[in-house]
């Protein structure tokens, strides 16, 4: 089964981008170039954005793939198909990783397990409720990243496709 998404750069030091290229073709199987473009939001550093198609866990590999580079911010998302849901991955250098699973119309789908859990943190006093709904619907990460998404609109994309 296949599946769609997307790998969003927002921001890479100009010497990490072909590291980028060869870490996504990696994982695709195919040569990848980018087409690089400043990022308004962070000078001297680059963007980029394409769409992908490959195996359903292509999103996971893509973001395993790129996560261990401090200075990348990026996101990846995968849309739901017949046998998986779908996926965001977004990444920012203070923030580390974050992960949700989103539903057919794009809503972050939160396990209960985790509500739960930020219940229970919640009423221990560890943390307040509205902070660790929060975290669990990614806003930290939308906070940082919304002004790289902005700067972005306009950026070309270009289709990709995993050897399958």
């Amino acid at each position: 089964m296949t599946t769609r998404g997307v790998l969003y750069v927002h921001s890479a030091p100009r010497a990490l981008c072909p590291h980028v290229e060869w870490a996504v073709a990696g994982v695709l199987g195919v040569r990848v170039t980018l087409d690089w473009i400043k990022q308004p939001a962070a000078p001297g550093t680059w963007r980029a954005e394409f769409s992908w198609q490959g195996e359903v866990g292509t999103a996971s590999k893509l973001a395993s793939a790129l996560r261990g580079w401090h200075l990348l911010r990026f996101e990846v998302t995968a849309e739901p198909c017949a046998t998986a849901e779908g996926e965001r991955y977004s990444s920012t250098p203070d923030l580390g990783i974050f992960h949700a699973v989103t539903g057919m119309h794009g809503d972050i789908l939160i396990p209960e397990d985790r509500l739960r859990a930020a219940l229970a943190r919640s009423a221990r006093g560890e943390s307040e409720l509205p902070g660790e709904i929060a975290k669990l619907l990614g806003k930290p990460w939308d906070d940082e990243l919304e002004p790289f998404r902005y700067a972005g609109e306009g950026a070309p994309v270009r289709w990709l496709h995993q050897v399958v």
